[in-house]
């Protein structure tokens, strides 16, 4: 079974969840993993990274997330939370009551550090509940690499996912920790064939995880990196859903 450990959803023009089962009915991927999008355009991303434009500062919408995997039983959901908001610990708390599978920070979005303790308690709960922490990365101290490995380093018995292999075509440290640290994977959507190449010669099938981040690309696009992998059928069947079913804890 393939399972798309990364994407996006929203009722905005891009990104809703019907044209997402449409794609991976496409791709022949069976499973997806999904978090709230729409808080900011992403035909403009690199306007938000190069800090040439402003997110849109809306709430994530983890309301349609959730009824999107209540309709649809081959969805999985991931709540995103800003930390710095009231009762951020009980809201989380109670998203995970209502059927979602872990939490996504989301550093470009709200200003957060990963070093905060307002991200502590977060990332405590979901250590106590058993669930996934993920977050991209930005290259600005305190959400970067090296902050997110800290953090890792910090709550050996939370998980830890990187989206995109960390930041840039090669983030070292982001192999290193993956390397070092049982409780900290790396996610493929976006990242380059030789960076997850060689993260896997490094690292280990067993903590790498396959993802698309759509809409901003293609669950197709994202696989065929994986499919060309020159690695052995079992550790590509890790790479495609093995891990992130024993991260969910899914059936």
């Amino acid at each position: 079974m393939v399972i798309d450990a990364h994407a996006h959803v929203s009722s905005t023009l891009f990104g809703e969840t019907r044209e997402y089962l449409e794609q991976l009915e496409q791709s022949d991927i069976q499973q997806g993993v999904i978090g709230p999008g729409g808080m900011l355009d992403i035909r403009r991303m690199s306007d938000y990274l190069m800090g040439k434009a402003e997110p849109f500062n809306q709430p994530p919408n983890n309301e349609y997330v959730e009824q999107s995997f209540h309709t649809y039983s081959r969805l999985h959901g991931l709540a995103c939370v800003n930390p710095s908001e009231p009762r951020a610990v009980q809201k989380l708390e109670q998203y995970l009551k209502s059927g979602f599978r872990g939490l996504k920070l989301a550093p470009l979005i709200h200003a957060l550090s990963f070093d905060s303790e307002a991200v502590a308690d977060l990332v405590l709960l979901c250590g106590e509940r058993r669930v996934p922490v993920y977050s991209h990365v930005v290259p600005r101290p305190g959400v970067d690499t090296a902050g997110f490995a800290k953090l890792a380093r910090r709550f050996p018995h939370t998980d830890f996912v990187l989206e995109h292999m960390g930041h840039g075509p090669a983030d070292q440290e982001a192999t290193a920790a993956a390397s070092e640290l049982d409780n900290f994977f790396l996610e493929t959507s976006l990242g380059t064939y030789l960076h997850i190449h060689e993260s896997v010669k490094k690292a280990g099938a067993h903590k790498v995880l396959f993802g698309s981040e759509y809409p901003l690309s293609h669950p197709a696009v994202e696989l065929k990196k994986i499919l060309l992998l020159p690695i052995s059928e079992p550790e590509r069947e890790r790479i495609l859903g093995k891990n992130i079913r024993e991260l969910l804890r899914l059936e």
